[in-house]
């Protein structure tokens, strides 16, 4: 088969490890050609292909092919895309992101491909825009939805939203959960004591983590209102900070202005390679943002053995079991999140029941040889079908 993906950037993220896992197992366990088609990886979110990652999977980076709307560098970037398929002419052109979902499935149906997929990381259009932006990009979603022959989701939630929208037909939806490499999270806790040390965590203290850039919507502002109350309860919490973006200096003085700086770990941008052994160090994970398809920080703490903390937003509900796997709280809420957080501190026991609960469940759903197989299934089907 000749497959070509197509997704906005290759930044440090979900979407991003999702569409670089399914490449490379389609090349080495399926040998199929692949062609990632991508746009230059700009922003304080890191270059996910940098360091030679990926370096099996042939790439093409389009210079126009930008995540910001730009009409000039859209129909370029739109030339690009058409022009890039039809030197290579796919039997499947699988796209991703919204602006690589809509530029990718309008060349791919002008140029009749035989089978075209949508994977859905996470729906374009919220309730936390304008009422006039989340017009605009359901209509968008809408009308690329038309072009192509399947749609996956990352967790039902994202069938239930898209379908509730008028997106598309329930019919043209399949979940496939993002897979990634689970055997160092198995093995997260060989490098815990050695991983504490280095960002200076005592033994008696428990490290609650969070993964997520520093950005709008991900929620830090609440983990740090509800540490400022579940610390006064249990002075041994600690807070592990993944990630970066712009919002780092403004996350820093908020805690700062709480007199919770030491309470507070930044480790910056990390390559995804260093995940498992920071999910090691944790005692548990949590996850306040307000929006996400189904957050891969979710899968990655519960298969490492660690229970989860999370507002109950998108797919978090078909991870986060409560009272089973971790602990399920109302979206933007302060005084539940410092609850469960003086909880989850103050029972070894049960951090350890909801850890085993998670690995046991979810290890083998979210390995990413099976993504990849079930994708592959589809495009059969679509093909067979055609």
């Amino acid at each position: 088969m000749r497959i070509a993906h197509v997704i906005t950037r290759m930044i440090v993220g979900g979407a991003q490890e999702n569409t670089l896992f399914t490449c490379e197992d389609l090349i080495r366990q399926h040998g199929d050609d692949v062609l990632l088609i991508t746009g230059p990886a700009l922003g304080p979110e890191g270059d996910l292909l940098a360091a030679e990652q990926g370096a099996d999977v042939p790439q093409l980076v389009l210079p126009h092919l930008r995540r910001a709307i730009h009409p000039g560098h859209d129909l370029r970037a739109y030339r690009e895309v058409k022009r890039s398929l039809r030197d290579f002419a796919p039997d499947v052109v699988h796209t991703h992101s919204a602006k690589g979902g809509m530029l990718g499935r309008l060349a791919a149906t002008s140029l009749d491909v035989p089978a075209v997929v949508h994977t859905v990381h996470g729906a374009p259009f919220h309730e936390f825009q304008s009422r006039g932006a989340r017009s605009f990009f359901r209509r968008c979603e809408t009308f690329a939805a038309r072009r192509c022959h399947a749609l996956i989701s990352v967790a039902d939630a994202m069938t239930d939203q898209l379908v509730a929208a008028h997106v598309a037909p329930r019919e043209k939806f399949t979940t496939i959960y993002s897979g990634m490499d689970v055997a160092p999270l198995l093995n997260a806790n060989t490098t815990r004591q050695e991983t504490r040390r280095a960002l200076g965590f005592r033994d008696d203290q428990i490290v609650i983590g969070k993964i997520a850039r520093l950005f709008h919507l991900k929620g830090h502002e609440y983990l740090i209102e509800a540490a400022a109350e579940a610390v006064g309860q249990f002075p041994q919490l600690r807070f592990l900070l993944i990630g970066d973006g712009l919002l780092r200096t403004k996350l820093e003085a908020q805690i700062a202005a709480a007199g919770l700086t030491e309470y507070f770990c930044f480790t910056g941008l990390v390559a995804p390679q260093r995940i498992p052994s920071l999910v090691g160090a944790m005692d548990a994970l949590v996850h306040c943002s307000l929006r996400e398809g189904l957050a891969r920080a979710l899968p990655q703490a519960l298969i490492a053995g660690k229970p989860a903390i999370s507002y109950d937003v998108d797919g978090a509900r078909e991870v986060v079991i409560d009272g089973v796997t971790g602990y399920l709280l109302p979206p933007q809420s302060i005084r539940p999140l410092a609850e469960a957080l003086v909880d989850v501190a103050r029972n070894d026991q049960r951090r350890e029941a909801m850890g085993k609960a998670g690995q046991a469940r979810f290890t083998e759903q979210f390995r990413h040889e099976f993504m990849t197989a079930e994708i592959r299934k589809l495009y059969m089907r679509v093909l067979e079908s055609r």
